[in-house]
């Protein structure tokens, strides 16, 4: 019998039943809701709205729901309605009349809102922890490669020389800022504890919600409305916008390792134990796991939308359509997750082939930039330089040649204002490492960028 039937109630039809039903998705906030309901047990005993001898036996029998539930001995009844049902009825079976005493003074509707915030708040602090994990793989596969030059692209074209660092460094950025993201988001769900709200409308009981807030750990204020208290879902679409970016991130990163891992490219390998085979071309190897990670990237975005489309005209204040939210948020969260904690040994997985990558940059006049540079510092204006470095290209394209190959004779021809130090100039490496602004790919400059993110992970 579901908690909210009563003579006013026929029953339910078992078709409609099942299809109200959901526990198997959201059994997972067992844990969340136990901590909820002993918060709010603690505030009823401290209000005098239940005896201390009741509330002391309910905060005691729902920590030891939570530890059953942790080492399994606590099996979740999956004919339940929902998972808060379930441990109302569980506490009932464990304590009788007192047990159905949990719910005075609030609402199922802030019970899931707490539950849920709980829920979250468990996994941003998670998605921290791995998203620093994933930084300092970065970081540390960087540090092996300071002075490994590599063609950097725009449009896809070879454009200038870098190093693999210098490369790995911009998705560093992109996880600190996705790190960032998951803290901020963190400090506005601890700032809105919902218990207490009731249905919508608080309660007549004189209930503290500031005593409730202070029973949770890492929750700092309660609601401010008690109806957006219940009906408020914004931060489950930052976690999936947030999830949504992180993703996007990550799959930037899996499609360059594709492109960059294929015999077109080369200038990387995978291990074994980060691809797979083809069951019919034994000499194949596939960037699968790299693949997966592109494809579920798209998964996470529909997580998003479909939650944004749920909420789009809903009216206030709960509606029973919120209950979807939480099946496209666990989902979002699960696979995020799970891509977040293959990157590292994807990192370490991946074989950095110098000699190809360095080949390359020989290849499509990646220190043309350098050469109009070289004519600026002589003093030509820029624009007629680039004219210059440009008519040098187009020569070297017609002959066959690099710029490296072409001798003083041939580049006089074109400006008097070459002299011998221009193949210092062109030098790939010296093409690099005078690029020694910040943010740019020399190695100290990386190295103290490194130093910085580092720091501000930890």
């Amino acid at each position: 019998m579901a908690i909210w039937s009563n003579k006013f109630h026929e029953e339910m039809s078992q078709d409609a039943y099942q299809f109200n039903q959901s526990i198997q998705v959201d059994y997972r906030l067992l844990d969340a809701d136990l901590r909820g309901s002993k918060a709010h047990a603690a505030m009823l005993g401290h209000q005098g709205i239940l005896g201390l001898e009741e509330s002391d036996s309910l905060v005691k029998e729902l920590e030891q729901m939570r530890q059953d539930f942790a080492d399994g001995t606590l099996a979740v009844d999956f004919t339940t309605e929902d998972v808060h049902s379930f441990i109302e009825a569980e506490l009932t079976n464990r304590l009788g009349t007192i047990g159905k005493k949990v719910h005075t003074g609030r609402s199922r509707n802030d019970q899931v809102a707490t539950a849920m915030r709980i829920y979250v708040l468990d996994e941003l602090q998670d998605f921290i922890e791995k998203t620093q994990l994933a930084i300092e793989a970065i970081l540390t596969k960087a540090e092996g490669h300071l002075d490994t030059i590599m063609p950097g692209y725009t449009h896809l074209q070879r454009a200038q020389p870098i190093t693999y660092a210098h490369y790995l460094l911009a998705y560093a950025q992109m996880f600190s800022r996705d790190l960032s993201r998951f803290a901020d988001l963190s400090n506005r769900v601890a700032d809105d504890m919902p218990l207490g709200a009731g249905a919508l409308a608080t309660s007549t009981y004189p209930i503290d919600p500031f005593y409730t807030t202070d029973q949770v750990e890492g929750f700092t204020a309660p609601y401010v409305n008690s109806i957006d208290a219940v009906s408020n879902n914004d931060y489950a679409i930052e976690f999936l916008s947030d999830l949504a970016m992180m993703s996007m991130h990550m799959s930037r990163y899996a499609e360059e390792t594709i492109m960059w891992s294929s015999q077109e490219f080369r200038f990387i390998s995978l291990k074994d134990s980060f691809s797979t085979g083809s069951s019919i071309m034994p000499q194949k190897k596939n960037a699968d796991i790299h693949e997966l990670m592109r494809g579920k990237t798209g998964r996470v975005y529909g997580n998003l939308m479909s939650v944004l489309t749920i909420m789009k005209g809903l009216p206030l204040a709960y509606n029973k359509d919120l209950q979807e939210i939480k099946e496209q948020l666990f989902d979002g969260i699960d696979h995020v997750k799970a891509m977040l904690s293959l990157l590292p040994g994807m990192l370490e997985a991946t074989i950095v082939n110098k000699e190809i990558m360095y080949a390359a940059c020989g290849t499509g006049f990646l220190n043309a930039t350098d050469c109009a540079d070289y004519l600026t510092n002589k003093g030509m204006a820029f624009r007629d330089a680039y004219q210059v470095s440009g008519d040098l290209v187009g020569y070297c394209t017609k002959n066959h040649k690099s710029l490296e190959e072409l001798t003083l004779a041939e580049y006089q021809e074109f400006s008097d204002l070459f002299d011998a130090d221009i193949y210092d100039a062109i030098d790939l490496k010296n093409c690099v490492y005078r690029r020694n602004v910040a943010g740019g790919p020399a190695p100290e400059v990386v190295t103290a960028a490194i130093a910085r993110v580092r720091a501000n992970i930890s």
